[in-house]
């Protein structure tokens, strides 16, 4: 009997552990079917949640920049409220995606303070140009349109960015400079003002009479449609030179004109000077007459005897190459 009882306990045992082993694995089954489906849910959402977010982005800043079209404000914000707008949009999508799998908000800030610093030391070039981008946004020393000349480069400005401001050069080449470079560096406004002065020199011979020139030129200026009224344009004499007498013309166009006013100024006036016949100025080169002793090798060709034109012993070679 105790034979057999031993032999039936081993079989107990061991099916005993066979029961408990399928049940720990059904029970690890069926946690790990719960993780994968909660995780599996939690990384769909967040895939959408981003997808969404950064689509309504997009729209938004769209959408932003078509609004504002209408508004009448500074055409230098336009762009940047655009993508201030779309930027918030994306960080509440990160904000919710992280919340998604379980990330405490204190956690986030904490992790964006150490990040932000981070970042912030090992791009501290692209941070002056943003501090440089705020400022020429708040101070406005150019806008949008103007001709500017900053940062060894010339053209029109197209957009003023946190990062860059772009300009289009008058050969319509793209040009786009980092805005530490134009804050730190001289600009110059070329349309600041909403006039701008033309002025340039015209040579006119000695001959001419300068009051008929001056009436001349005046009245070109005055019938040219680029030239403003006021102020007045002048005709100055500025310099005597050797052979000319150098008029200085004055006059004044609107600052966005200016590129197309000053050949046809030139134009006008040209055409001007033609019909009132007057000279402009030409270098001359007066001949020398000078009183020299007569002598055999600088005498003229027909007044020396025939017998001089042979060469004499002992005469000097340089001496006759002078005649």
């Amino acid at each position: 009997m105790r034979f057999l009882m031993g032999q039936t306990a081993p079989k107990v045992n061991h099916a005993m552990n066979l029961s408990n082993a399928a049940m720990l694995t059904g029970d690890a089954l069926s946690a790990i079917n719960v993780l994968l489906v909660n995780e599996g849910l939690s990384i769909v959402a967040g895939v959408l949640i981003l997808v969404v977010g950064w689509i309504l982005a997009t729209w938004a800043k769209r959408l932003i920049a078509r609004g504002l079209s209408r508004v009448p404000i500074d055409p230098t914000l336009k762009p940047l409220i655009a993508s201030l707008g779309r930027y918030v949009i994306l960080i509440f999508t990160v904000v919710l995606v992280l919340g998604q799998f379980g990330v405490q908000t204190t956690s986030l800030i904490a992790l964006l303070g150490a990040a932000g610093l981070a970042v912030g030391l090992a791009l501290q070039g692209t941070l002056s140009n943003v501090a440089a981008g705020v400022m020429l946004l708040v101070l406005r020393p150019f806008r949008v349109g103007h001709a500017i000349q900053a940062g060894g480069q010339s053209g029109t400005v197209r957009e003023i960015g946190l990062f860059t401001t772009i300009l289009t050069t008058p050969e319509l080449v793209f040009v786009s400079i980092p805005n530490s470079a134009v804050w730190s560096g001289v600009i110059v406004n070329y349309s600041h003002e909403p006039l701008r002065r033309v002025v340039f020199e015209l040579p006119v011979d000695f001959v001419n009479d300068l009051d008929r020139v001056e009436r001349a030129v005046l009245t070109a200026l005055q019938s040219n449609s680029y030239v403003s009224k006021t102020p007045a344009p002048k005709v100055n004499v500025v310099d005597l030179k050797e052979y000319s007498v150098v008029l200085g013309v004055n006059c004044c166009v609107r600052s966005e004109d200016y590129g197309d006013a000053l050949p046809s100024i030139r134009k006008s006036v040209k055409i001007a000077l033609d019909k009132a016949e007057v000279l402009l100025a030409v270098s001359r080169q007066a001949p020398i007459i000078r009183n020299e002793p007569q002598a055999r090798w600088n005498a003229p060709t027909s007044a020396m005897p025939s017998d001089s034109r042979q060469e004499e012993p002992g005469r000097n070679p340089a001496r006759r190459s002078r005649a």
